[in-house]
């Protein structure tokens, strides 16, 4: 199980929302319609998407409604369903003003965190975790998962408007934590003798490292300290955070990273994808 308890997620994700609450309400409008890194969307889009998040957990989970049935047959279908749920919703948001999106947030926020703290952390989830390779995930992986799109989307808001971010122990680590889950999923293919080891190290004091080790033919993720990596991997928080959100890609930040040892195994690493992307 994460580090992080359910509970905490779930009062983590209260706080951020009232963060998210405070910096929308001091946005100008040049400021909502601010480039984020990602690249198709503004803030205002970006601050609808989390929205939609929030009502399709209410919609959806909370409320057994489904509105649609898509036929899903692989990971691609999967992608290709919500890419187009996503698009749909931020085109029809574009004439929504900034005041009633900030009304909808502040209405169904705390809806949604009281819906989360009803669930079962060890229950089987409703949706797996797919970027983690699980086929079936327990709640508190599904919670933690909503935590880290929670972060990421306020941060890409942060940092499109210049304002200070969440790059705090108290809200990043918990997220890089989840995105490690990813880690063993992305060494799936790599062949390699049993004892192999990569550590993957965010540097500074809110960053900490793991490692993915082959044993019995198979990636296994760890937290504890192993001497002697095959191939050791170090980066900061400022780029790992829009690496593995898959905004930029390993080869635009090469100059950023430090590999030490087996430099093609170390290399896997950066190609770790957290996000449905």
């Amino acid at each position: 199980m994460s580090t992080i308890q359910t509970t905490d997620f779930i009062l983590k994700i209260r706080t951020l929302d009232q963060m998210l609450f405070d910096l929308l309400r001091s946005l100008n409008s040049e400021e909502w319609q601010a480039q984020t890194i990602a690249k198709r969307w503004k803030v205002k889009d970006v601050v609808a998407h989390l929205l939609d998040g929030n009502i399709r957990i209410l919609s959806q989970l909370r409320d057994g409604y489904q509105g649609e049935n898509p036929s899903i047959h692989s990971y691609q279908d999967l992608l290709d369903y919500l890419n187009g749920l996503n698009a749909d919703w931020v085109k029809a948001m574009k004439r929504v003003s900034p005041p009633l999106l900030i009304l909808l947030h502040e209405l169904t926020g705390p809806l949604y965190c009281d819906y989360y703290a009803t669930l079962d952390p060890e229950a089987p989830a409703t949706f797996s975790v797919a970027w983690a390779g699980e086929e079936e995930s327990k709640n508190w992986m599904h919670l933690a998962r909503e935590y880290t799109e929670k972060w990421l989307h306020q941060q890409q808001i942060r940092a499109a408007v210049h304002k200070p971010g969440l790059l705090t122990k108290e809200f990043f680590y918990p997220f890089i934590d989840t995105f490690m889950y990813a880690l063993p999923h992305t060494y799936r293919s790599i062949q390699a003798e049993n004892g192999t080891t990569i550590q993957l190290t965010i540097t500074s004091e809110i960053g900490g490292s793991w490692y993915v080790v082959r044993e019995n033919n198979a990636w296994i993720l760890k937290k504890e300290y192993i001497g002697n990596p095959t191939s050791e991997v170090s980066l900061s928080p400022e780029t790992a955070w829009p690496l593995f959100s898959k905004s930029i890609r390993p080869q635009e930040i090469m100059h950023q990273v430090m590999i030490r040892g087996d430099q093609k195994l170390g290399r896997v690493a950066l190609e770790m994808v957290s996000v449905m992307a």
